[in-house]
């Protein structure tokens, strides 16, 4: 009798044991079997996600699940590719993953289908079937994130069991071209059942800008509405009669243009627990019916820009309130009142609170960390804020995982306090002016800090870290940024031990001692970032070949680097080497050991050689800085390789390269800027280079270049900046196609063989006439003004610059110069230039330097002139002025070496005085009052200055005799 007991309770656990397997494991129909292989048919699948779909039992297959009935219910066939942050990291890989072709209307022979979830896929264009609507069972439809295109079908209104339509219309790897749209939102009405609906990223036309708030407040059962960037521009200000949302919970209306104030209708969802209005244009103060929206726990208004005014103290109110985003707003003022407004509260539910990018200012109070102590994530990034972090954020804050305090005026000291923040995982406080020491206690419990940015002002080094030497940190860091403050002289030894990092950043922090060898050998195959830049680092970097796979950014520069450029094999885009003392060749292989460099800067070095042709390997290249070193030969001739890339700048100037510039240069299309100054280059500029026409900068002074200055430079190349071609041996006329380069600022074809007139036409020069500007992305060049030769690396589009002095150039200078209205450098000298001084250069109000000397030029300086009050450099000197200097303080605060070699120049500041000076001070008189009869005063001046020419010219010719004389008698004293 026991026995039997045991096997009935055996038996009975066995039956329920049955009944508790999932429906999922009956066998369906051989017609339903039959139409999901028909669907598979039309399916592409390059990964064999349905590689599972063979025999009898469909119950069984990958994404299918069935009832007890035997019939199939859930297809759920979403990608499986992982995602992160919201992404997909490896492109290729998500797209292999895809499935793809048509969706066949086999479908319709499952009757009982109610989920269906083809979401992350990629349908390429192809528009949602519309049979889809003939699923009547439907309660679930997950479509997105699948490149669907065209018009969502409006037959989907017939899914009245329908309680999820997810339709987002955003892809990760879909076909660009595909747009969703929605032309009508009428059948929307009919999905009485529907709950949650997202429709982001579909574009909605209606008539009518309202019609869309219309349909969705005609659905009773809605609880998530998503409609971001629906490209929607009407925001109702009231809803349509006999409408409301009762259960509606979440709202996410984000990245449309609605340009309104938030409406009032709003505040009556006081339900709402999300709600998303970030990037639409909203404008007008917080209003203060958001305190009515007690149950709000989520609230975006981000970047909205005109969206401001003081923030004020009422979301305090909103106890369950967790995430607050206001940043990119206009908000201005302190935070006191916002802070003060959760101080009434018991406790805070607060987790995240973003006020970054705003016009927020003054000292963060106390007052911070003791009401919003349950804070994990505070940005404060990019406002105005000053003063010290408050102690309360590091006594009270225990949750804090993210801080961002970037981007501010913050001049005081980090508390000691600070390193009680255990959670703290990530750290920004970049750009400020910190002060003071940071201890160990400042880092003690630090224990999850992963991420470490902090730099201060670059003008001082006035935060010092002073941590003892054998101090080994609680943390482990992935990445870590310091700038402008004391961290050596030494190379820091806490930082040694760190050996999970994947970004290094150590720029202008007094370390003047080598980089320890193993440290360097040893850094972490992960290593994506490595900026050493502006120390004192000494010694020469590891010799052996290093192998970094992950790393894209090396910047060593400015450093006291030595021996040879190092062997690194990666995938590194971009290598800063410039400003060191590496020495010895360019590395003969270095376009195989680093094929995807985009940015190649080994400047101010002290490298010889020859250019290797295997930079032309590396297809990626935009940048090429060899300027400043000592590389020999001629420049490559495989330029054809990079004929495709997006090559913007080539720069070997001030080298020793020798030959002619190769025509294979010119098959470079997106050659933004030519440097190559300052070598040997022979033979004419090549035609070929008339092809570049996206040529902004041309340097090609100081070589030995020779031909005509071909005109084709201005009408071939309309967006040229920047021409420079002096210190060569170019002859001829200058082209009047210059004046048809509209966005020329920077002009110098000086000490050349030039000869013929200056262009009449200079004035079409329209940049320099109206001053408009843009920055150019990279610029190094030399910039002779006020005397003086000058590295020039700032945006050379605000100088305004023409030089044409050294050269056999002829006539008069054309009244048309005086209406370059922005010139700030015009450098005439040593010509032929002859005539007078056109009357209107007063007209040329921001001239800074104006050389005239060394010319033929007569006639009186205009007074115009004393009206230019930018000017510091003015020669005039070694011509045919004539005449009273002009009155007036600019023109006399130069030295009298300005205008000499005039000898019929007088008044101060010349040492030759005027004849009515006689009985007057030679300093220029401050006041005076015009003199009674001005012809009396020009006829006595006249006459003083004939009879000074006069005896001058008898005195100068007695002694020119004597001289001759003596000269004779000399000679044959010697002959005797």
């Amino acid at each position: 009798m026991e026995n039997f007991r045991t096997h009935l309770q055996f038996l009975l656990y066995f039956l329920l044991f049955l009944h508790s397997l999932p429906f999922s494991y009956a066998k369906c129909t051989d017609t339903e079997r039959e139409a999901l292989l028909a669907f598979k048919t039309g399916l592409t699948d390059p990964s064999g996600r349905l590689s599972s779909w063979r025999g009898d039992d469909c119950c069984k297959w990958a994404g299918v699940k069935c009832s007890s009935n035997q019939t199939v219910t859930h297809l759920d066939l979403k990608n499986p590719y992982p995602q992160a942050n919201g992404g997909i990291i490896d492109q290729t890989a998500y797209k292999a993953s895809c499935l793809a072709g048509n969706i066949s209307s086999s479908l319709l022979r499952l009757p009982s289908l109610s989920y269906l979830d083809m979401s992350l896929n990629d349908f390429q264009g192809n528009e949602i079937p519309a049979f889809l609507g003939q699923l009547n069972d439907l309660t679930y439809l997950n479509l997105s994130f699948s490149s669907f295109g065209g018009e969502i079908p409006p037959q989907l209104g017939n899914l009245s069991k329908l309680q999820v339509l997810d339709l987002y219309a955003d892809s990760y790897g879909g076909t660009a071209a595909a747009e969703l749209r929605a032309d009508d939102l009428n059948w929307l009405t009919r999905l009485a059942s529907l709950n949650r609906l997202n429709m982001g990223f579909v574009r909605i036309n209606t008539s009518n800008g309202g019609d869309w708030l219309h349909a969705v407040s005609m659905l009773p059962s809605l609880v998530e509405l998503k409609l971001q960037y629906c490209q929607l521009q009407v925001l109702p200000q009231s809803l349509p009669l006999g409408t409301n949302f009762p259960s509606l919970s979440v709202l996410d209306l984000s990245d449309n243009s609605f340009n309104a104030p938030i409406p009032q209708w709003l505040f009556n969802l006081t339900g709402l627990r999300e709600l998303y209005l970030r990037w639409n244009f909203l404008h007008g103060p917080v209003p203060s019916e958001f305190a009515r929206l007690k149950s709000l726990e989520i609230l975006d208004l981000s970047n909205n820009l005109d969206f401001g005014g003081q923030i004020p103290g009422l979301f305090g109110s909103l106890r369950k309130l967790k995430v607050l985003d206001l940043s990119a707003n206009d908000m201005n003022g302190g935070i006191q009142e916002f802070i003060s407004g959760f101080a009434g509260s018991p406790s805070s539910s607060l987790i995240f609170l973003d006020l970054s990018s705003n016009s927020l200012e003054g000292q963060l109070p106390d007052l911070l960390g003791v009401v919003l102590h349950n804070l994990q994530h505070l940005d404060l990034s990019s406002n105005r804020f000053w003063g010290s972090i408050p102690n309360s954020v590091g006594e009270k804050m225990s949750s804090l995982k993210h801080l961002d305090i970037s981007y501010n005026n913050m001049n005081g000291s980090i508390p000691d306090s600070f390193g009680q923040l255990s959670a703290l995982i990530d750290v920004n406080l970049v750009e400020n002016s910190w002060v003071g020491v940071l201890k160990e206690t400042h880092m003690v419990n630090l224990r999850s800090l992963e991420n470490f940015k902090l730099t201060t002002d670059s003008s001082n080094h006035s935060l010092i870290f002073n941590v003892p030497v054998k101090w080994v940190p609680p943390f482990k860091l992935k990445s870590i940024q310091l700038e402008n403050c004391i961290v050596g002289p030494s190379f820091p030894a806490w930082l040694q031990v760190q050996n999970q990092l994947t970004s290094v950043t150590l720029r202008n922090v007094g370390i003047s001692d080598t980089i320890p060898g193993e440290w360097f050998s040893n850094l972490p195959s992960e290593l994506t970032f490595l900026v050493l830049s502006s120390n004192q680092i000494t010694g020469k970097l590891p010799s052996q070949q290093l192998k970094f796979p992950r790393l894209s950014t090396i910047d060593l520069s400015s450093n006291k680097f030595e021996g040879p450029l190092p062997m690194w094999s990666t995938n590194a885009s971009i290598l800063y080497l410039q400003d060191n003392k590496f020495s010895g060749p360019i590395p003969r292989d270095i376009g195989t050991l680093m094929p995807r460099l985009r940015n190649l800067h080994l400047s101010d070095n002290t490298l010889n050689g020859t250019i290797p042709l295997s930079i032309c390997k590396m297809a990626d290249l935009q940048v090429l800085s060899l300027r400043n070193n000592y590389l020999s030969g001629e420049l490559p001739d495989c330029w054809r390789d990079l004929s495709t890339s997006s090559l913007w700048v080539v720069d070997v100037s001030n080298n020793s390269l020798s030959g002619e510039i190769p025509s294979s240069m010119g098959l470079l299309r997106s050659l933004g800027m030519l440097l190559l100054s300052e070598n040997n280059l022979v033979g004419e500029i090549p035609s070929s280079l008339q092809n570049c026409s996206a040529l902004t900068s041309i340097d090609l002074g100081e070589n030995q270049l020779s031909g005509e200055i071909p005109s084709w430079l201005a009408e071939n190349l309309s967006a040229t900046f920047v021409l420079r071609l002096r210190s060569n041996q170019f002859h001829g006329q200058i082209p009047e196609a210059l004046c048809n380069l509209p966005l020329l600022h920077f002009l110098d074809l000086s000490h050349n063989n030039l000869s013929g007139g200056i262009p009449k036409c200079l004035d079409n020069l329209t940049a320099i006439v109206y001053g408009n500007s843009s920055e150019l992305y990279y610029q190094e060049t030399k910039v002779v003004t006020k005397g003086r030769a000058y590295d020039y690396n700032r945006n050379l589009a605000l100088l305004n610059v023409i030089d044409f002095s050294e050269n056999n150039l002829s006539g008069p200078i054309p009244e048309e110069m005086t209406k370059l209205l922005s010139l700030r450098v015009l450098n005439l000298s040593s010509n032929h230039i002859s005539g007078a001084i056109p009357e209107k250069i007063g007209d040329l109000k921001v001239l800074e330097t104006l050389d005239l000397s060394h010319n033929q030029l007569s006639g009186e300086i205009p007074a115009t002139l004393s009206s230019l009050t930018f000017l510091t450099h003015l020669i005039v000197s070694y011509n045919n002025f004539s005449g009273k200097i002009p009155a007036g303080r600019q023109l006399q605060t130069f030295d009298a070496s300005s205008y000499q070699g005039n000898p019929f120049l007088c008044g101060f500041p010349s040492r030759v005085k005027c004849p009515t000076e006689s009985i007057t001070t030679t300093a220029p008189p401050t006041t005076g009052t015009e003199p009674e009869d001005e012809e009396d005063e020009i006829f006595e001046l006249g006459t003083g200055l004939y009879v000074s020419i006069v005896l001058g010219f008898g005195f100068g010719f007695l002694g020119l005799c004597v001289t001759l004389l003596r000269k004779e008698f000399r000679k044959k004293d010697i002959e005797w």
